[in-house]
């Protein structure tokens, strides 16, 4: 029989060495380990540097980027270009457009805005015509009439002849005569063939035998052009 003690040697050593192989296989990283520890904070595997070493796959990706931004740098200006040139056109067509209406609207037809000397001219016809028509004494009453007849036409005339028979009563009882002065005309509104008057009148009563008496008018005057000369067709009062 051997001695017990070479026994415990014998297993002493296999005990070491089944140890130290266990501290192997411990020591030594597994492929889970090694994947865990290429992973990110995540837990996901990051291969994208394998992947661009392996083969190079990565560099020509990079270089593709890096062209099409190139070419997309290259294209914008273009683009703005093209984007430019329709908004100058739309805005072009919209002046025009806004520019026409302008010109068609019915302030720019009044003349009396734009044609001074037509203006004048109206208002001058006018102005004299009224300066006739309400002035007389009691001995003008017939020069009056035909001046008015001169001047007036249409519903204007109408009307005046409808009332001027009583005008000439009053001048001739009561020794009544009447001057009329314009102070002011204004043009409205002016055509080619018509105009509208605002009218200012200063007029002047005398009675024989009383002191003079001034009264201030405000009229409202329609003229029509016709063969040259402008007719009061309307008269009104404001």
């Amino acid at each position: 029989m051997r001695p017990r003690g070479g026994t415990a040697t014998v297993n002493s050593t296999g005990t070491d060495t089944t140890d130290t192989t266990d501290a192997e296989d411990v020591a030594a990283p597994t492929d889970t380990t090694a994947v865990t520890a290429a992973t990110d904070g995540t837990g996901q595997a990051d291969n994208t540097g394998t992947a661009g070493t392996a083969d190079g796959t990565g560099r020509t990706g990079t270089v593709d980027a890096a062209d099409a931004v190139d070419a997309s740098r290259r294209r914008w200006p273009r683009v703005l270009g093209a984007l430019l040139a329709v908004a100058l056109i739309a805005a072009g067509g919209a002046l025009y457009a806004e520019g026409r209406q302008l010109r068609d609207t019915p302030a720019t037809a009044n003349l009396a805005l734009t044609d001074a000397e037509a203006t004048a001219r109206v208002t001058g016809d006018v102005s004299s015509a009224l300066g006739k028509i309400f002035s007389y004494g009691p001995g003008s009453t017939a020069a009056t009439r035909a001046a008015a007849k001169e001047v007036l036409a249409g519903k204007a005339l109408q009307q005046y002849a409808a009332l001027f028979g009583q005008v000439e009563r009053q001048s001739a009882d009561q020794k009544l005569t009447l001057t009329t002065e314009v102070v002011r005309a204004g043009v409205t509104r002016l055509t080619g063939s018509g105009a509208h008057l605002l009218v200012f009148l200063d007029q002047v009563y005398e009675r024989r035998g009383r002191a003079p008496t001034t009264a201030s008018a405000q009229l409202t005057v329609t003229a029509e052009l016709r063969d040259g000369r402008w007719w009061i067709v309307e008269i009104g009062t404001t």
